[in-house]
């Protein structure tokens, strides 16, 4: 009889997963059309495409726009955007308003198979209806359709299998658009939006739990946008930490960064310059302004900072310096970024307090010493300042050695790195490779 029940039980449990898996999300579009958009309706779509940097992940260089195809990683295999263009084979040409909703704001295409959570539905959750409406008028209307097929994921069976993800999605995903805090202004709530939604700022910039979730997706929890490991970067802290977020700025240095893509503190660089050259340069002054209100709203945590930061004066030369680090450091960097460290204004960005060297994560350091800056594109002008890869000129040990030593000088409290962390991230981001991809995109 026990084991009757039992066999009962497992029974009901599998027809209740295999229900949930394969239930077809509720869209607040149903049954409704969007046939001849207005003209400012999809303008705005195109800003909304902007302020989601939908081209970052869904446009790989010398492809048509949106066409899809960008290889990204996950800890079980590769997976590849899709093509997003109106195309009716290859694209979205056939969605229905309700379809295109249900895959942006609940991660389930068309035929009903869910999206790996790379596509960042739980933050594009919270956009509201006429932002996806818009959306939609966009990429029906305002993209050229491309026939560009899909690439299949890298990822083996089963893992492969995609059912999981709606327990996934139940588990680590809110429902509902974003809802305004009535105890915040106007412009706190603009900027909680951008921030949680369209933005998604959580998917790099919030350390992830076992199952790769994010482990807050809003600010009532002191983990988002904590900073986190992802892509071979480092991306830092957006909270009030002193140390290694953004305690040290103002709103306008915020604004500045954003807008420009530096400022006194620091210059875009890894994933963050593609958010830059294809999305915040191009918000409007009065959201970006938002985003910084919002942002500078988020308390630090010392527990995790530490003492705060404080340049200090350190005086040497090539002849004198006493180590091999140090030597590096003055013959290879000190004539752009200053042997005090400082580096010149907003244009090549200070190592003396810099995150990427206060944080214990070494993974920042590392990847722009081997490889470089990406191009800065502002206003369609390509920067003239980039920091020049040292893949070829310098070995492992050396480039331990001398960001070791930056992130012990003027102040500085990063650990030291070492020569096997150096090879690891060398060989993750060589081309030459069969099985790596720089991601330099999101």
């Amino acid at each position: 009889m026990k084991k009757v029940s039992l066999v009962v039980f497992i029974v009901i449990i599998a027809a209740a997963v295999a229900w949930f898996s394969n239930r077809t999300p509720v869209s607040a579009f149903a049954g409704e059309s969007l046939d001849a958009p207005a003209a400012e309706l999809i303008q705005h779509g195109e800003y909304v495409a902007r302020l989601s940097d939908c081209v970052a992940c869904h446009t790989i260089p010398d492809k048509a726009p949106f066409s899809g195809g960008l290889k990204m990683m996950t800890p079980i295999g590769a997976v590849y955007s899709t093509n997003i263009t109106p195309d009716n084979a290859t694209g979205i040409g056939r969605y229905s308003l309700a379809d295109f909703d249900r895959a942006v704001r609940h991660g389930v295409a068309q035929d009903g198979h869910r999206l790996y959570p790379a596509m960042p539905f739980p933050s594009y959750a919270k956009l509201t209806d006429d932002d996806v409406k818009a959306l939609y008028a966009y990429f029906m209307h305002g993209v050229a359709p491309v026939a560009q097929p899909n690439h299949a994921s890298d990822i083996p069976w089963p893992l492969n299998m995609r059912w999981p993800l709606a327990l996934w999605a139940a588990l680590f995903s809110d429902e509902g658009s974003y809802q305004p805090n009535s105890a915040e202004n106007a412009q706190w709530n603009r900027g909680a939006y951008l921030v949680q939604g369209p933005g998604h700022c959580g998917s790099c910039h919030t350390p992830r739990g076992l199952a790769m979730q994010e482990q807050a997706l809003d600010q009532s929890s002191k983990q988002y946008l904590a900073g986190a490991l992802l892509d071979g970067w480092y991306a830092p802290s957006l909270r009030n930490d002193h140390n290694i977020g953004i305690g040290r700025w103002s709103e306008a240095d915020v604004v500045q960064f954003l807008k420009n893509g530096r400022n006194q503190h620091a210059v875009v660089y890894g994933s963050m310059t593609d958010a830059y050259n294809n999305s915040t340069q191009f918000m409007s002054d009065e959201d970006l302004s938002a985003i910084a209100h919002y942002l500078k709203s988020l308390p630090g945590n010392p527990a995790v900072d530490g003492e705060p930061w404080r340049h200090q004066q350190q005086t040497f030369s090539a002849n004198t310096a006493n180590s091999q680090g140090a030597h590096i450091y003055l013959t290879r960097c000190a004539a752009c970024h200053g042997a005090d460290g400082i580096g010149r204004e907003q244009w090549i960005p200070p190592l003396a307090g810099a995150s990427s060297m206060l944080t214990r994560h070494d993974a920042s350091a590392i990847n722009i010493t081997l490889n470089g800056s990406s191009r800065i594109v502002t206003q369609g002008v390509p920067d003239a300042y980039r920091m020049p890869p040292f893949r070829q000129q310098l070995s492992d040990q050396e480039i331990a050695a001398v960001l070791s030593f930056i992130r012990s000088a003027w102040g500085n409290q990063g650990a030291a790195v070492t020569a096997d962390s150096v090879k690891t991230i060398r060989h993750d981001t060589d081309p030459a490779s069969s099985d790596v991809v720089i991601l330099q995109m999101r």
